[in-house]
């Protein structure tokens, strides 16, 4: 639900950032046509402040700069913009180097962008001000109290006195209590505490108590008779001991112990399926074309066996399915039981660089190609393990509701490889949990990027 404070702040941002950036364009073409460069035409260089517009919108959504979650906290607010200005610097000097206009370039680029910071962080004292002067001189400040006192109805007070820029807590309104803050002493039901908000120039009422069901039009009427808003919060404290998330079926709420962005919002299963069959096709074609029969030779010359492995795994929805390998280990009968170890006899000596580099995973792509795996998500188990780790552990097979990957969020926190005790699987699913309840495109490219430099560095746990 977006307040009427949060929707304000979006288009002061919004608003700010269009003026700020065409004027640190402004600014850059001024000082290189007056000091630097008389010949540009204003013609040429104002051609280009539309991709300079285009370019930092379309960064500015994918950094999720103007998005209710970032807005809540100053210090998002902070950290996406000094994203979305790198991002920014980058795509636009590529694109000045690709059209061929590196003079121009090298003149605009460090007196346009070093204008740009100085306006950014202008922009963030100046919108927070007006903002918070517009919404004080409006009287949008929201007056609120909450029906009813227990865990759930201590949350919520925490929550309005922390957005103290959005609602003004007037305080609790239950018979028990003998403090009220600023309200004084009202006794009675629901009803009467709607009267007595009216009576108080209360504008909404969060009730944590649920009254029947057949009293709930009785009391949304009297409501509307006071105009006062009646919001009701089921109050699950002494039954769901973890946070929860509601959805809706049509009109029907429905309760979610997570949140699963890739089962919520059928979009987000598109672009991940459509980045992964991009992804898997551009490997496919330019490294797998020749990387396979290179390695195919090398693996023939190095021992006896197969150039492939193959291997039941656990994947999404618990559901096996055959995972392939460039075979690392001499043919052998435990490669269904028993992990690779430090030092294991069976790994060949090709097979030892193999695993070290990565490279014996990149037939997984075929995988990736045919919608059994994806590129980012959880590594995929042998079937023994997942018997054996979800018999032990809670919450394991929460991973599998998940499309495995070829690499993942654990692995490039260091919980890949060998699992020596059930408190490193532990870590494992915690971090597996979290990928699925906050994916984002960006999460997916931000776990590639980090694959790559730990490949590159080198991982202790990769053997």
């Amino acid at each position: 639900m977006e307040t009427r404070y949060s929707y304000f702040i979006r288009l002061g941002l919004i608003l700010a950032d269009f003026f700020m950036v065409n004027l640190a364009y402004l600014i850059g073409y001024l000082v290189v046509h007056l000091m630097i460069d008389r010949s540009l035409s204003a013609h040429f260089v104002l051609s280009k402040i539309l991709i300079f517009n285009l370019g930092w919108l379309t960064l500015a959504s994918m950094m999720k700069l103007y998005s209710r979650e970032t807005i809540a906290k100053i210090e998002m607010i902070l950290r996406q913009t000094i994203k979305t200005f790198f991002l920014h610097a980058a795509f636009f000097a590529v694109f000045l180097l690709y059209s061929e206009e590196k003079s121009f370039a090298i003149r605009f680029m460090p007196v346009a962008y070093i204008s740009l910071i100085f306006l950014l962080a202008l922009r963030s004292i100046l919108v927070t001000y007006v903002i918070e002067r517009i919404l004080q001189r409006s009287g949008l400040h929201t007056r609120t109290a909450i029906v009813g006192y227990n865990p759930t109805a201590q949350r919520l007070a925490t929550y309005f006195m922390a957005k103290q820029n959005a609602y003004t807590f007037e305080g609790f309104l239950d018979e028990q209590l003998d403090h009220y803050y600023e309200l004084g002493k009202s006794t009675g039901r629901i009803e009467q505490y709607i009267q007595f908000a009216a009576a108080n120039d209360i504008q909404e009422i969060y009730s944590t108590v649920m009254p029947d069901s057949h009293q709930i039009n009785r009391l949304l009427e009297i409501a509307d008779q006071n105009c006062v808003r009646v919001k009701f919060v089921p109050d699950f404290s002494g039954a769901i001991q973890t946070s929860y998330f509601i959805e809706y079926l049509d009109a029907i709420p429905v309760i979610s112990l997570r949140q699963e962005p890739l089962r919520q919002d059928i979009g987000n299963v598109v672009k991940k399926r459509a980045f992964d069959i991009a992804f898997a096709t551009f490997v496919i074609v330019f490294i797998l074309s020749w990387l396979t029969p290179l390695l195919a030779i090398l693996i023939k010359l190095d021992s006896k066996g197969p150039v492939f492995f193959r291997q039941l795994r656990s994947g999404r929805d618990n559901k096996p399915f055959w995972c392939y390998k460039f075979r690392s280990m001499r043919v052998n009968f435990d490669s269904d039981k028993v992990q690779a170890t430090r030092g294991d006899r069976r790994i060949t000596k090709l097979g030892a660089f193999l695993r070290k580099s990565n490279l014996d995973e990149m037939p997984q792509f075929f995988n990736v190609f045919m919608g059994t795996m994806s590129v980012v998500g959880p590594r995929p188990h042998m079937l023994a393990h997942t018997e054996q780790y979800s018999a032990i552990i809670g919450k394991y097979m929460v991973r599998q509701f998940l499309q495995p990957g070829v690499t993942g969020w654990a692995q490039v926190n260091g919980y890949r490889g060998e699992t020596k005790n059930p408190e490193q699987m532990v870590k494992r699913v915690e971090y597996d949990i979290y990928y699925m309840e906050h994916w984002s495109w960006m999460f997916d490219l931000r776990i590639i990027f980090l694959t790559i430099i730990n490949t590159v560095r080198g991982e202790n746990n990769a053997f």
